[in-house]
């Protein structure tokens, strides 16, 4: 979770001639599934998607959907000052896991575009639990990349031949045995 304080804005109100201070506020932001899901569900296009560029307006809407803050004020978005902007950004980066897997060179190949229904899918692929959806993004799919791994582990991989030969030449020498025959 990130905690933000948006200052207050000494602003130039020119009806009044005077200077006016906006008060600034306190966000908790939350970058999670469930804010990237809500996102999606309003601009209709992927939030993972890294050939399109998002509009300033999309960008401070995924703010609004990360937050987490109760009756916060729709105009405190419009005073996030570089230093909030660059912390946000941050913590949208940061991967929030020690975790990590060695996918070697993949280049080139057509990659998915993960959308908020793809993430719930694989969640319920991999029986995660709903509650997840508000873990820290990276950390959901990271999590979901090592299911993934160790999936693959324990049923992708083919017993070596050789290991089939024996395994069924036990069981017929078994077999022979209780049965009292030849072949």
């Amino acid at each position: 979770m990130l905690h933000l304080r948006i200052p207050d804005q000494e602003l130039w109100d020119p009806i009044s001639e005077r200077f006016i201070t906006v008060k600034g506020g306190e966000l908790e932001l939350e970058h999670s599934l469930e804010a990237v899901s809500k996102w999606e569900s309003k601009w209709h296009i992927p939030f993972h998607d890294a050939k399109k560029e998002k509009t300033y307006e999309q960008n401070i809407d995924y703010i609004r959907c990360m937050t987490l803050t109760p009756n916060v004020n729709p105009a405190i978005y419009n005073y996030l000052t570089e230093q909030n902007v660059k912390e946000i950004t941050d913590y949208i980066s940061d991967p929030a896991t020690a975790t990590w897997i060695n996918d070697g060179n993949k280049r080139g190949g057509a990659k998915q575009v993960t959308t908020a229904e793809i993430i719930y899918y694989w969640m319920t692929v991999y029986n995660i639990p709903e509650s997840y959806q508000k873990w820290h993004l990276n950390k959901l799919l990271m999590l979901l990349r090592v299911a993934a791994e160790k999936n693959s582990e324990t049923y992708g991989k083919k017993p070596k031949t050789g290991n089939l030969a024996a395994q069924r030449r036990a069981l017929n020498a078994a077999r022979r045995k209780k049965y009292g025959t030849r072949g």
